[in-house]
């Protein structure tokens, strides 16, 4: 499934759960922690860092995208500086990190959570953009 689409089904997931609890709190927590992990690893200019937060193939896709190096293609893009977790939502295992100044997508993996994507905006009636995202 697409970016795109992933992000269409998790605000029509959002609207439809808005009244329901919670996700548990260990993946809620693991989510905010990898989103917060790889903004605090941009912010410091720790590419390495950052990339070790991204999904495989979001991490492929923008090396292909930049042709270089994950470490520096993830500087290059100039993301936003989320800092402040503002919401998560978590549906099995996926989840959407609203960060001030930021939305991130996340997907868990058996290595914990990793970013699909990043510097994501809303746009009203359509699927969010994002600036770094895997295809």
């Amino acid at each position: 499934m697409s970016i795109s689409r992933w992000c269409r089904c998790v605000l029509v997931a959002a609207l439809a759960a808005a009244a329901a609890c919670g996700a548990p709190s260990e993946r809620t927590a693991g989510a905010s922690a990898a989103a917060t992990g790889f903004t605090d690893a941009v912010r410091r200019s720790d590419g390495g860092r950052a990339c070790a937060l991204l999904a495989p193939r979001t991490r492929e896709e923008l090396e292909q995208s930049e042709r270089t190096t994950c470490d520096r293609a993830v500087l290059q893009e100039q993301l936003p500086a989320g800092a402040t977790v503002r919401g998560v939502d978590v549906y099995g295992d996926r989840a959407r990190v609203l960060l001030s100044g930021d939305t991130l997508f996340l997907a868990r993996f058996p290595s914990g959570w990793k970013v699909v994507a990043a510097g994501c905006t809303p746009r009203p009636e359509r699927p969010y953009d994002c600036t770094v995202e895997g295809g």
